[in-house]
């Protein structure tokens, strides 16, 4: 009976907040503290897997709250994402849920809201997180008159919160990271024989990997294969196996394929940089169709070059790419579509660009932003739904800063080869890699400091420079590019 009275209340409360659809940014964000402690990234550093859903998803999910603030942006599209929650114990959901052994499970859902409020419950009550809290931000949300009394300021839940939901406290946890700090010596003394251990272990399929990539990329005339995700080397192996499978049955659906990267990833089709996409969860039947529609993807590349093109005409030069490090990976026709509705735009606007007046700079196009923004390696970042008048302004007042961006990224990629080449050979290293979201002046800085070290840990090893300590499943370490 208690529980079905709280039930009730809690059903009766948030009927309330749902007639006051004013919901600032900042309540929001207080509002999903729970759901950010349980998917946070941070929390994720012995599961790259997932730790990288985990950033893509959020990259996406702060876009779509940054669009439900815009003044009259109206033009929604639901918006698919998937998060690993950290565990408390399973329990019943209609939301597709997948559970792991190591304490989180995998939940996916759909935005399709207009408003703050309705999103934020929407992602809570998906990731089977308390709604309760929130009925604290009705008097925040209220007009000032009415809540002046109110003290807009972050919520802090009683430990009692925590011993009733199960929840982990998440102010004890990042305490307890804070007393033990991991340094970088320490660290390798704990974790070299075990990833010594794994790498030996996995060496002879390594050497299966490269002789399937090197015999598949010979076959097919491949230029490259790649991988999206930082999959296992077992996961690697089994997916061209089935790739060499397909060649051996279907070998005339693959002749398409000549000259270009294939990538396997989480579906399957053509990506904006013009790589053929394989899904790892599609069989041998939706990847033969790929390969069948390889002339129409061509013929829709053309289109999208010429259109490039013709952005480039109308904004004086400027070059439009697609960095794939920095851009979500997009197919083919979400690409070309984001492209004609920013050249619509500027057709309609007649922005009057100097012809070739800003050549030799780039731009990248984004459909997750609304405020123009410039990089630190020299390119414009520019939301497709942005005012022209206000693209032109910023342009025009950065242009100077985005060129010697560029020519400081040339020196700066000079640099980092330089550093790679230089700590690998000191330290004998086997490999030594950075992850996508790890920058250059990042990478410059972590090899700096490397270099002034003895390590005789890292002899024969394959190390990565991430955001975190870790040890992959095949023996690579992982370090954080800012050790101590």
């Amino acid at each position: 009976f208690i529980t079905l009275f709280r039930l009730f209340l809690e059903k009766i409360l948030l009927q309330c907040i749902l007639q006051s659809r004013s919901l600032s940014r900042a309540d929001a964000i207080n509002a999903l503290r729970p759901f950010y402690f349980a998917v946070h990234p941070d929390f994720f550093g012995q599961h790259p897997k997932e730790r990288e859903v985990n950033e893509n998803s959020l990259k996406r999910l702060n876009g779509y709250l940054e669009n439900l603030q815009k003044p009259g942006f109206r033009s929604f599209k639901p918006t698919q994402l998937t998060f690993y929650v950290r565990e408390r114990e399973p329990n019943s959901s209609n939301v597709q849920e997948s559970f792991s052994d190591s304490g989180f499970r995998a939940v996916s859902f759909t935005l399709h809201t207009r408003d703050l409020l309705s999103t934020v419950l929407d992602i809570l009550n998906s990731c089977s997180l308390s709604t309760e809290h929130i009925q604290s931000l009705k008097m925040n949300s209220l007009p000032h008159k009415e809540a002046k009394t109110t003290v807009n300021r972050p919520i802090k839940w009683d430990k009692t919160y925590y011993s009733f939901t199960g929840f982990k406290d998440p102010e004890e946890e990042l305490e307890q990271a804070h007393r033990v700090e991991t340094t970088l010596i320490s660290w390798l003394d704990d974790n070299e024989a075990s990833a010594m251990k794994k790498l030996q272990k996995s060496l002879p399929l390594r050497k299966e990997l490269e002789r399937l990539k090197a015999e598949l990329c010979h076959q097919l005339q491949l230029s490259d294969i790649r991988w999206q995700r930082s999959w296992g080397i077992a996961h690697r192996c089994s997916q061209l196996h089935s790739l060499d499978r397909l060649v051996q049955q279907r070998p005339e659906a693959l002749k398409n394929v000549k000259g270009r990267t294939v990538v396997f990833t989480d579906r399957s089709g053509m990506s904006a940089a013009g790589h053929v996409m394989l899904g790892t969860m599609d069989v041998h039947h939706h990847w033969t169709k790929i390969f069948e529609r390889l002339p129409n993807y061509y013929k829709l590349q053309k289109r999208q070059l010429l259109l490039e093109e013709r952005i480039s005409q109308l904004l004086g030069g400027i070059q439009v790419i697609y960095i794939e490090e920095l851009q979500p990976l997009l197919t083919l026709e979400e690409y070309y579509e984001t492209l004609v509705s920013f050249y619509n735009k500027l057709c309609d606007s007649r922005l009057p660009f100097h012809p070739r007046s800003l050549r030799g700079l780039q731009m990248i196009l984004e459909s997750d932003r609304y405020a123009p923004s410039l990089h630190e390696l020299g390119h414009f970042t520019i939301p497709a739904v942005c005012d022209p008048a206000a693209l032109q302004w910023f342009i025009f007042a950065k242009a100077r800063e985005a060129r010697e961006n560029l020519k400081r990224k040339e020196q700066m990629m000079i640099t980092e080869r330089e550093l790679i080449s230089t700590s690998t050979e000191k330290f004998s290293l086997h490999r030594l890699y950075k992850e996508p979201n790890v920058s250059s002046a990042q990478m410059i800085d972590c090899c700096k400091r490397l270099l002034e070290e003895s390590l005789p840990y890292l002899q024969g090893m394959h190390l990565c420079i991430s955001h975190f300590y870790s040890v992959l499943q095949d023996g690579d370490l992982c370090i954080p590019w800012n050790w101590k």
